[in-house]
């Protein structure tokens, strides 16, 4: 007297959604590039140059991840999010 249960097949996110961290990383990466190419041709000390780009790097990681973050979900995303909440 049961209804079959039938199950849906796994979600599969699309390319952008799988590259959309590298994104990220990508633009962090060029940004710690930029500061420590600017340092290193300005001072000419390596060592100086390198830790304002892993310092560079790492701020503007955290600073584009908080922005993700607060980024309200379009209709799309929120359509997604109640399918894989109700398996």
């Amino acid at each position: 007297m049961g209804h079959p249960v039938t199950q849906n097949p796994p979600h599969q996110p699309s390319r952008s959604d799988r590259l959309k961290p590298l994104e990220l990383v990508g633009i962090s990466g060029a940004m710690g590039l930029f500061v420590g190419l600017t340092i290193l041709l300005t001072t000419r000390e390596v060592v100086l140059s390198l830790i304002a780009l892993g310092i560079t790097f790492i701020i503007a990681l955290v600073v584009i991840a908080m922005l993700v973050l607060g980024m309200k979900p379009n209709a799309a995303e929120i359509d997604d999010l109640d399918e894989q909440n109700n398996h």
